[in-house]
């Protein structure tokens, strides 16, 4: 297994940054973000991006455990979202969701992030789930560092399992054992 790089620290977020459920409403402002990381970065290995229909019917069809959460600032502007999916569609994996988290590109390492998946964690332990798993591009170490500052761990490397701006690129696999968690 691969050695745990050093991270860089992440900030605490500002203060006037809140943390609210997504509605249909905020589905312009969170497009806007996620396509960004589909035209211009790895984060995430979709390659077209999505539509405003779309995201609004992505909001639409999340409830309960797997309601998107949003952050706002002071003016109630988007600057971050994040959301629990089904991990596997296995019942064998239901005790288990995997976790994303998209901070408008201006804002990284300003604590956002790190706020964000904070909830998610609370979200899933609330829920009733066992396991929390985030799939990241390797490279990426920021979000590494992030997952790893919540207490995620790395345990396994996909090699070469994405291509996107033709490259190869490789997953790390992380997970987080919420009964391991102390302040969960």
């Amino acid at each position: 297994m691969p050695q745990t790089a050093k991270f860089a620290h992440v900030s605490a977020p500002p203060s006037s940054i809140k943390i609210r459920r997504a509605t249909v409403a905020d589905a312009a402002a969170i497009v806007e973000i996620y396509n960004h990381e589909v035209q211009f970065e790895t984060s995430t290995f979709d390659l077209v991006p999505r539509t405003l229909e779309a995201q609004q019917a992505w909001i639409s069809a999340r409830s309960g455990a797997f309601s998107a959460i949003v952050a706002i600032d002071e003016t109630d502007t988007v600057v971050g979202f994040g959301a629990l999916s089904e991990y596997r569609d296995r019942a064998a994996y239901k005790t288990s969701v995997e976790n994303s988290v998209y901070v408008k590109r201006n804002l990284a390492r300003s604590g956002i992030g790190r706020l964000i998946l904070t909830n998610l964690l609370q979200q899933a332990a609330d829920s009733g789930f066992h396991s929390v798993m985030a799939r990241i591009e390797a490279s990426s170490l920021a979000s590494r560092g992030l997952h790893e500052s919540c207490g995620f761990t790395l345990v396994g490397i996909e090699r070469e399992i994405g291509r996107k701006f033709g490259r190869w690129l490789d997953v790390a696999l992380m997970q987080c054992l919420l009964h391991e968690q102390p302040n969960i």
